[in-house]
């Protein structure tokens, strides 16, 4: 990828060059370089304080001096070398500021973070400005702002104007942005494009527009995960976008840089993303694959979501059943601990090893027994799995017992007592049986094929029957296959019936996965479980008030977001009024600001909500707050042009004569915005308060002499008069 960047200005002048470029110069020799063009058929040369034009096909006009770059370069699709002495300079850019990126900042093309407070202001005004989609002021900020505004990204999750736009599914402004020369690959500071944004939240349309504008699907994030690895998710909307994805060509067996695969992370949700798992493996993942840091295989992620569909089609690639993790942890473990009956059916049916111990030592049975899955236990235990201790020196039976699990402890007590008797047992046979009612479909074809009939068969004799199941390779060996047939040909007529053989007649009925019904009930109902809520509401229906269902204390109702907005901002941006009162009755601070010093007062009183400002003015908000330019709410509600919010505000005192930082006081603003009456209203309210601070003062007060008529006399009360004695 090439890369267009500015010239660092502590170079050496060019040797090759010969004295005819510096002799166009001042009497004091100017550095001469020699720039070349990968489109250029020649390298050309220049001085460096001579301002240089390029212009390519997808580049427009930039100029290059000696003193700094007049115009940041923020174009990606062209290389500019400057040959020093014959080998290549550093190229870092100069900005405004007076600082230097380093060339590592520069090649990170697709995340330019904020720096100055410049930049992060502006940066977060302009995310205001999409989330209220306001383009008219949005193209305004961008070509009048900071040089590079719209690919800039905020300075805490590197969120980018189109980022923003792809989250919140507006096909409308990310079309808008992108004219504005946004760039469509963009990365957040996790290595985030807005399209793995749009894969992520299952925004179909918003996929399908950015790989319409060339958005680089290729690109993978600072852990490695690609696009494919976002469109994991658990609606329909997610299979879409990952079959389209698939449609262009991207590898459905890419992996992060931990080694992990696209399909070891859908089986890790196959529980809500069943649907793309059996999608993957139909466009062939690699069944065969692990995490590199635990060591889980596909297949027991598979199982412990329960996933009896995805388990078996793992199965049935080939794959081995009894890999097991760094702790030796396997399939039939986790199937057993967490009581899959039909899982584990189906580990038996593929022969896995019912054995295999973890570095405990514990087999699946002790797990099965510390949970309490008793038929799990008895299916163990029938199918051969050992009876034997762990490290702790504990037996399954001891496990349930030490847990309090009695009907677990009652299957397997009975299971200790079948081999201290020594009875005959059908480990072999009842694994047979499992086989045979995975594999019943393509059986019954194989035993219409071989007895060469139009329709399925209900009886085949006994040499069909043993070459058939041998020919499929049955998991049981020739004698013990010869006995079942014995048993299964009860009349000796050399005919089987192959219902008796699949329902398992040639086994005792405790044997039979007959006897398992309620088991298979159970855990298919406990299989189903509540649908996941996906991170994106698509089609809100019910009022936004109503969202917030009962008072959270712990909530704090004035934390501001990463645009500096509080909740009750929001509210009086979008006229909510219920809201805004409810916030306010939670505690909500009325006189919070966002980084531009804007209260909820001030967003009010511009977007005209007279009945807020009320509310507002009623519990404390300061009327004469000024932004960091020196608006007041007083010149918003003038420039909404709502008489109102105007009076409301008059009436409650607001200062008329006030002043922003461009001088302009209310009088002033209201003959640039306001409508004939506000100028009135104003005008009035300003003679008021210019006659109150220049006016005559009245002349002090007089004595008034004292009037000749005389009062009525009252009778005064009399005072007790102390007696004293006088002494001689």
């Amino acid at each position: 990828m090439i890369q267009l960047m500015g010239i660092q200005q502590s170079m050496e002048p060019s040797k090759e060059l010969g004295p005819s470029a510096s002799q166009a110069c001042d009497p004091q020799p100017q550095p001469v370089y020699q720039i070349s063009l990968p489109a250029a058929a020649s390298p050309t040369p220049f001085l460096l304080d001579r301002k240089l034009e390029i212009e390519t096909d997808t580049l427009t006009q930039h100029k290059i001096s000696q003193e700094k770059l007049t115009d940041k370069l923020y174009c990606f699709n062209t290389v500019l070398f400057i040959l020093q002495g014959g080998e290549m300079s550093e190229i870092c850019e100069t900005q405004d500021t007076g600082r230097l990126r380093t060339p590592q900042t520069v090649l990170m093309r697709r995340n330019v973070v904020a720096e100055s407070p410049l930049e992060i202001k502006q940066v977060y005004k302009l995310l205001q400005l999409v989330n209220h989609k306001k383009k008219e002021q949005i193209e305004k900020l961008v070509r009048l702002g900071v040089s590079g505004l719209i690919n800039l990204t905020e300075p805490e999750d590197g969120v980018s104007a189109l980022h923003l736009a792809s989250r919140n599914n507006d096909v409308e402004m990310a079309h808008f942005l992108l004219s504005l020369n946004a760039h469509p690959d963009i990365q957040d500071k996790k290595g985030r494009t807005p399209i793995m944004y749009a894969a992520k939240h299952g925004h179909v349309d918003m996929v399908k527009f950015l790989i319409h504008h060339q958005a680089d699907l290729t690109v993978v994030d600072k852990k490695g995960k690609g696009l494919l690895f976002y469109c994991i998710g658990p609606t329909g909307r997610h299979k879409q976008i990952m079959e389209m994805a698939l449609d262009m060509k991207l590898d459905v067996n890419s992996t992060s840089y931990t080694g992990k695969s696209v399909f070891m992370a859908a089986c890790e949700q196959a529980k809500e993303c069943e649907n793309l798992c059996m999608l993957l493996l139909e466009r062939g993942a690699d069944v065969d694959v692990a995490d590199p840091k635990t060591g889980c295989t596909a297949l027991m992620a598979a199982v412990t979501a329960g996933s009896v569909v995805l388990v078996r089609a793992i199965l049935q690639k080939g794959v081995n059943p009894d890999t097991g993790d760094k702790t030796g942890v396997s399939a039939v473990h986790i199937a057993a601990s967490k009581g899959f009956f039909e899982v584990l059916r189906l580990l038996s049916a593929y022969s896995a090893d019912l054995n295999v111990t973890d570095k405990h030592g514990n087999t699946a049975l002790h797990l099965a027994a510390s949970e309490d899955h008793a038929e799990c236990c008895r299916f163990l235990f029938q199918r051969g799995c050992n009876m034997k201790s762990n490290m702790m020196d504990l037996l399954p039976s001891q496990v349930a017992m030490k847990n309090s699990h009695k009907a677990a402890l009652k299957e397997l007590q009975e299971a200790e007592k079948i081999l201290k008797t020594g009875k005959m047992t059908f480990f072999s046979e009842a694994r047979l049986h499992d086989w045979s009612f995975e594999h019943e479909a393509v059986l019954r074809q194989a035993f219409q094929s071989a007895e060469a009939a139009e329709f399925p068969v209900e009886t085949v004799s006994n040499e069909t029957f043993m070459s058939v199941l041998q020919a499929h390779y049955a998991p049981i060996d020739e004698e013990d296959l010869e006995v079942i047939v014995r048993v299964l040909d009860k009349n000796r007529q050399d005919r089987i019936s192959i219902s008796e053989f699949f329902a398992g007649h040639f086994l005792p009925k405790n044997f039979q996965l007959s006897s398992y019904k309620s088991a298979i009930l159970e855990t298919s109902k406990s299989e189903k479980s509540e649908p996941s809520i996906p991170e994106t509401c698509h089609g809100r229906s019910e009022p936004f008030q109503t969202s917030i269902a009962r008072e959270q204390p712990q909530v704090d109702v004035s934390s501001s977001a990463w645009m500096y907005k509080t909740p009750l901002m929001t509210a009086c941006i979008m006229g909510k009024y219920q809201m805004a009162q409810f916030l306010i009755s939670r505690g909500a601070e009325v006189n919070a600001y966002d980084q531009f010093k804007w209260t909820s007062l001030h967003h009010a009183c511009k977007e005209g909500h007279a009945d807020i400002v009320k509310l507002l003015l009623t519990h404390g908000a300061i009327i004469d707050a000024a932004t960091t330019n020196g608006v007041t709410p007083l010149m918003r509600a003038i420039q909404s042009c709502n008489l109102t919010c105007v009076e409301l505000l008059l009436k409650a005192g607001a200062n008329v004569e006030a002043t922003n930082n461009r001088g302009q006081d209310c009088m002033t603003i209201a003959q640039l915005y306001g409508t004939v009456k506000i100028q009135e209203m104003v005008k009035i309210f300003f003679d008021k308060a210019m006659k109150k601070k220049a006016g005559k003062k009245l002349p002090p007060r007089t004595k008034k002499p004292a009037s000749k008529t005389q009062t009525p006399k009252t009778n005064p009360v009399k005072q007790p008069v102390r007696k004293t004695t006088a002494k001689k």
